[in-house]
């Protein structure tokens, strides 16, 4: 039998729950955004760039029957993600769930590779994730109840091909989940981390030769699978500080 949450729902229901996904008009993060609707929570959708894609997400997400709102934020700048957060309450209410799924991976030879290469990576993808985590913890806090989810990479594990910057920030990721999960657990607040590889999306096949011979099971991935991980971890009170790899046994862990 499944835990009951205090208003007799199930652990694993988040239906009524408020859902904040960044970079969420494309790739893994549309496919989470859209699968978090599918489960029945309301979703704004962060956008930075593609207002057309988030735009439609939304509409999609409304033939579902649940609220959604887009976005336009640069979530490595604090003002926009102060912005981004009030907004997104006030459009939805209270934010339960958050999905740091905005980030950058732009190939760079180690050889060649600038300080300013480095500041931008480490802002779009790490700095990034604290900004909207402490923005939204509180509101979490004051109602002991939260789930933080990041979007990490196996090249925090194996380095990876992409560059330096890339790894070192997916790594932080891992760290920071962490010091949340440790910290947090006896609120009601879990953190976890998904680490997708060789995920068929616009940045993959942009930026790598996305051949499939390293991966076991014969083929890339999709991002519908990382989606369904994706809410079966933000709906799971149990599990926290963990790190799950998605990679079609590329990386295997012990």
């Amino acid at each position: 039998m499944e835990p009951q949450l205090e208003n007799g729902s199930s652990a694993m229901d988040l239906r009524g729950k408020v859902a904040l996904v960044t970079g969420a008009s494309r790739g893994i993060g549309r496919a989470i955004a859209l699968a978090l609707a599918q489960a029945g929570a309301d979703v704004a959708v962060n956008f930075k760039s593609k207002e057309l894609e988030a735009n439609s997400l939304v509409g999609r997400i409304g033939v579902l029957h649940q609220r959604a709102v887009s976005i336009r934020a640069d979530v490595s700048r604090e003002e926009d993600v102060a912005r981004l957060v009030r907004e997104t309450v006030d459009a939805l209410g209270p934010i339960d769930i958050l999905v740091n799924n905005a980030g950058i991976a732009h190939p760079v030879d180690l050889h060649t590779m600038q300080v300013a290469d480095w500041d931008n990576t480490m802002a779009q993808n790490l700095r990034s994730a604290f900004l909207v985590s402490q923005a939204v913890l509180p509101g979490m806090r004051s109602r002991q109840w939260g789930r933080l989810l990041f979007l990490g990479s196996v090249a925090a594990q194996v380095g990876g091909v992409i560059g330096p910057d890339y790894a070192a920030s997916k790594a932080g990721l891992v760290g920071l989940m962490h010091y949340y999960a440790s910290h947090l657990a006896k609120e009601g607040i879990t953190a976890n981390l998904l680490a997708p590889a060789r995920v068929e999306t616009d940045m993959v096949m942009g930026t790598l030769a996305a051949s499939v011979h390293q991966i076991p099971v014969g083929r890339l991935g999709s991002v519908d699978e990382v989606a369904t991980m994706a809410v079966a971890v933000l709906g799971n009170g149990y599990l926290t500080g963990q790190s799950i790899h998605i990679n079609g046994g590329w990386y295997p862990t012990s």
